[in-house]
């Protein structure tokens, strides 16, 4: 079983650029997993995941990316 790692409100908050207010209030209502050890809240990688994936609006399309050795280059 791989171990997950874990990240504390304020992290979680710099990383989405959201508030901790708004962290915390996802963890009351239900919709972020998070358990709360000693000092505060953690979320684990794979719980946001889980939550961001059913914020998602539309599954991302595959688009194929130019490689540099595709691209020509003017000299």
């Amino acid at each position: 079983m791989p171990i997950d790692q874990y990240q504390t409100v304020q992290e979680l908050a710099e990383r989405l650029e959201v508030s901790e207010a708004t962290i915390r209030q996802w963890i009351k209502s239900g919709e972020l997993r998070a358990i709360d050890i000693g000092k505060g809240w953690r979320i684990a990688n794979t719980d946001l995941a889980n939550f961001l994936k059913t914020r998602e609006t539309a599954p991302r399309k595959s688009t194929s990316v130019p490689t540099s050795t595709t691209m020509k280059t003017k000299k």
